[in-house]
């Protein structure tokens, strides 16, 4: 097999990720629309896949995260990313059929940890191999954990703010077989699941993104690891804001001699393995990687005249001084204001040389979800509207549920970080469900508890195995 025919198995594999995400996760999305008679389930369906298309354009930052901070995107291989997604696959189908609202999110994170840490260990005495870097994974699982528990708080509480502040009986009945809802309230749960499908593209449309850039990167990096559509025109600016930078770091490092780029690189990122990015020695490691940058950059003449031999190295020299960029913005008082600026502009001058989508990557992913998205819905919505609470969803939880999802996601976004919609949205209706009295169905809750609990170890589990197996046969 050629390397270009292997490069479109493992895409075509991170599709058809995108495509389970989509008719799994989004099926939550839904839920609340159709239980409550809000939408006819092919009008919900369009519209939620048409906003899942629309959302995976807003922004890069969670694709960023997932193909940057979690595993070493420079020693990458086919097998690594085959075995994630079909580990991420196996789940997403099996807690799908037996109707879990499990979370896309986790099994994709965890089966990048899983490829990542199995390879670290089966990797020769002395060698060095993609692992798992895990100062910025433990932050993106601290962000799956975490978001459901504040689904749950958020939408009980918000509940009871609406049984507060609006007294209408209407909005706290369940429906009445398939009577549709007064249009008002039909309004409302239309707009609030068109808002959570567009958090929801945004944020899961982004990590199907991620995984393919994770994918060029390592398997074309020659095309893919730098931003090669940077004109040349911005050349002149990226030189004047790294000397800028290198001067903040000379500053700071109050006389430390320079090394080797070498000696730099591997201090740095010591440093940032340890979390001690704020010492002399540090700051002056970081002017000897801004300054090789900077007159690398200047001798090809733009950023986009990189040579193939010397793409990976230069990418790898751009991320290690954004995440130290990065960690002394963390620290307050590490630099002046002024400096904290020019350290700002430097940082946003390298992520545009390094973190960028190609448009067919987001067409192709947006499609994935967006069709994904039209199949496989029932099991899931059946779960959400019908099995948790001992009462049917009222079209209140419903809003409640929604209204914190697409505020969680959104905000999680912001950040960079991959959350669960799944999570978010069914722990959101549980709130409900607790604060409005109605009690929860048990049996629901706990297997649900139980998915959230097992994907993440499940999927590191399977992917490792996986990878282990793909390694020997191939």
């Amino acid at each position: 097999m050629t390397s270009d025919v292997i490069l479109v198995l493992v895409i075509g594999t991170a599709l058809a990720f995108d495509f389970t995400n989509g008719f799994h996760d989004t099926a939550n999305v839904v839920a609340t629309s159709i239980s409550t008679g809000a939408a006819r389930p092919q009008v919900a369906i369009a519209v939620a896949s048409l906003l899942n298309f629309v959302g995976a354009f807003i922004s890069i930052s969670v694709a960023a995260t997932v193909a940057n901070d979690v595993v070493n995107a420079a020693a990458i291989t086919p097998t690594i990313v085959f075995a994630g997604l079909i580990g991420a696959i196996a789940w997403n189908l099996v807690t799908w059929y037996f109707g879990l609202p499990s979370s896309s999110s986790h099994a994709l994170i965890g089966s990048v940890i899983g490829v990542g840490l199995a390879n670290q260990l089966m990797a020769p005495s002395g060698q060095a191999a993609a692992g798992v870097q895990w100062g910025a994974a433990i932050g993106v699982l601290k962000g799956l954990i975490f978001s459901p528990i504040a689904g749950f708080i958020l939408a009980a509480l918000l509940l009871l703010i609406l049984k507060f502040l609006v007294r209408n009986k209407t909005l706290y009945t369940a429906p009445e077989g398939k009577k549709p809802p007064p249009l008002w309230i039909r309004s409302i749960l239309v707009l609030t699941c068109t808002s959570v499908s567009f958090a929801h593209g945004g944020n899961d449309g982004q990590k199907g993104m991620g995984l393919i850039m994770l994918i060029l990167i390592g398997v074309a990096p020659t095309a893919f690891a730098l931003n090669r559509t940077i004109p040349e025109s911005s050349t002149p600016g990226f030189l004047k804001v790294s000397e800028q930078a290198s001067q903040v770091f000379k500053t700071h490092s109050a006389g430390q001699a320079a090394v080797d780029p070498s000696a730099a690189r591997h201090l740095v990122d010591d440093a940032l393995n340890r979390k001690d990015v704020v010492q002399p020695q540090v700051f002056a490691a970081l002017s000897v990687i801004t300054d090789d940058i900077r007159n690398q950059v200047k001798s090809y003449g733009a950023i986009r005249h990189v040579p193939a031999a010397q793409t990976t190295n230069m990418r790898n020299d751009m991320y290690l001084a954004d995440s130290a960029v990065t960690a002394i913005g963390k620290e307050k008082g590490a630099v002046s204001g002024p400096e904290a600026s020019t350290l700002k502009s430097y940082k946003s001058a390298l992520e545009k040389g390094t973190r960028f989508i190609p448009t067919w990557v987001k067409v192709s992913v947006a499609i994935a979800l967006g069709l994904g998205t039209m199949v496989g819905w029932k099991r899931i919505v059946k779960t959400v509207g019908e099995r948790i609470g001992k009462t049917h969803l009222t079209y209140a939880q419903g809003a409640a549920s929604e209204i914190v999802a697409a505020g969680t996601i959104g905000l999680a976004e912001a950040y960079g970080l991959p959350v669960s919609t799944t999570h978010i949205l069914s722990s959101g209706v549980a709130g409900t469900m607790a604060a409005n009295g109605s009690g929860l169905q048990w049996g629901t809750v706990k297997a649900l508890g139980a998915a959230w609990v097992l994907t993440l170890p499940a999927a590191i589990t399977i992917s490792a195995c996986l990878f282990y197996i793909f390694r020997h046969l191939f």
